[in-house]
């Protein structure tokens, strides 16, 4: 399944962000259908000004594809959900979820969609309580500190962080907002940028686990491969592996579930000369050209989407994919492939 969030079109200074109430609030609201594809008749009878309006909404849908509810996706949802409920009454030692892998795996999206399905659970379960917070979404900033990390709650509320104030006043604000607001669920994402073996990233995965401990929520991680970074190593390490669950994103093998990705995607697409079925018959392409990576998928599909819009050609075909520049790690996978697998 695709889905496309309810954001509409988006100013140049207008994008969203997540680490923002304001931001979050926007992503998780009702999701907007495709754009209707006209008949070609009404199409062509388009005005300057019709014809402009109807390819931007296209562009836009386009620029956006692609929230695919893939097996890990769903794994994560799970048990994401799981543990709200195991946490729930808890009053020490709540588990937690780690999502661990490569980059361009689909972590964050994995992370934000399991956020935003608890965040609508909990409204539906709540409807009287509007002004609950059920989801704090972070990112941590490359080499943080405990300030830094509690600033990033703080921002994602609306805090003020000002310089007289200290981290400890910072942290009470926040987690007071918090319970205040019936916070179930906190996503932590760039977790790989904590670095253990330095004081104060030792001081920044303490703030972490601190925060834990007074906000009765489920806290859930984000990262590049985390074992490699050292998250799980030493005496910190080894409290943050007693208390979570890792759930490993990767490639895709060129398997029933790549080929349902892309018919996914390939059906969402709103372009008048496109033949159906075309991207499913060029998996095997696809795999290749982005070694199973679903975000070099998305990026050439949706490149591919825009610009067939841009030019007037309204299809993707090989040719047209060929045309397309990918991220710089998949062509590198993808000329390091020996002749043979590439033909």
């Amino acid at each position: 399944m695709v889905t496309t969030t309810a954001v509409g079109p988006l100013a140049a200074d207008d994008a969203i962000q997540l680490t923002t109430l304001a931001g979050w609030r926007r992503f998780i609201g009702p999701e907007l259908p495709p754009p209707q594809l006209l008949a070609r008749a009404q199409w062509i009878a388009l005005d300057d000004a019709g014809r402009s309006a109807y390819d931007e909404a296209r562009i836009e849908h386009h620029a956006q594809l692609g929230v695919v509810f893939t097996p890990t996706m769903r794994k994560v949802t799970s048990e994401g959900r799981r543990l709200t409920y195991l946490n729930r009454h808890a009053v020490s030692g709540r588990f937690g979820l780690i999502v661990s892998g490569p980059a361009r795996t689909g972590k964050t999206t994995a992370l934000t969609q399991m956020a935003k399905t608890v965040e609508i659970a909990h409204r539906q379960r709540w409807p009287q309580r509007p002004e609950d917070i059920p989801v704090l979404y972070i990112t941590v900033p490359p080499a943080a500190t405990a300030r830094m990390i509690a600033a990033e709650f703080a921002r994602f509320l609306g805090l003020p962080v000002i310089r007289r104030l200290n981290v400890t006043d910072i942290v009470e604000a926040v987690c007071g907002v918090c319970l205040d607001a019936h916070t179930v669920m906190v996503g932590v994402d760039e977790i790989h940028n904590l670095a253990l073996n330095t004081r104060t990233g030792a001081e920044a995965s303490d703030m972490l686990k601190y925060f834990s401990e007074r906000i009765p929520a489920t806290f859930v991680y984000a990262g590049i491969d985390i074992a490699r970074a050292g998250l799980l190593s030493g005496t910190r390490g080894e409290q943050i592996a007693g208390r979570f669950a890792q759930i490993n994103t990767g490639p895709f093998p060129r398997t029933s579930d790549w080929v349902n990705l892309i018919a996914a995607l390939e059906g969402s697409l709103r372009l008048h000369r496109h033949t159906a079925e075309t991207l499913v018959g060029l998996a095997d392409y696809l795999h290749h050209r982005t070694t199973g990576m679903i975000g070099s998928l998305l990026r050439l599909i949706r490149s591919a989407a825009v610009q067939a819009v841009l030019d007037g050609t309204e299809r993707i075909t090989r040719r047209h994919l060929d045309a397309i520049e990918i991220d710089i790690a998949a062509q590198a996978a993808t000329e390091r492939k020996p002749r043979a697998a590439r033909t």
